[in-house]
């Protein structure tokens, strides 16, 4: 089984549209209620739908991975020149990611991180019944 997208709440299609486009994602779906991106890396997709109402706040975090610490920072930088404002800079966390967060314009938490070997295995993975952690 794989994981073939998320969908998540917008207030406002086009605003949602601009600012994910300006995050590097492709268009795959456009229609007044809906769309649907590719992300800029593999085969992975995640999208928007219109509601009437939103929470204020949302528990739901959406990450997208990059490939190294670097390309983080640099995706950061750029986009922090482009005007887009991050909750939290690029900094690194205690559980060994790299992460730095900002929110779409519907309110949705965005995590741009790096894992590495730590995303699927850290330290503390689990091992099962039969494993020694």
């Amino acid at each position: 089984m794989n994981l073939n997208q998320v969908t998540m709440a917008s207030q406002n299609i086009e605003e949602s549209v601009d600012f994910y486009v300006r995050l590097g994602f492709e268009i795959v779906v456009l229609a007044p209620h809906y769309a649907r991106f590719l992300c800029p890396d593999g085969s992975s997709s995640f999208s928007v739908h219109l509601v009437d109402f939103h929470k204020a706040s949302s528990a739901t975090v959406v990450y997208f991975e990059f490939e190294s610490v670097e390309a983080l920072e640099q995706k950061v930088s750029a986009l922090g020149s482009a005007g887009l404002v991050f909750s939290s800079p690029v900094t690194a966390q205690s559980w060994l990611w790299t992460e730095a967060r900002l929110n779409d314009p519907s309110g949705n938490e965005i995590c741009l991180y790096y894992g590495g070997e730590n995303r699927l295995n850290p330290p503390w993975r689990f091992r099962g019944s039969g494993g020694s952690d």
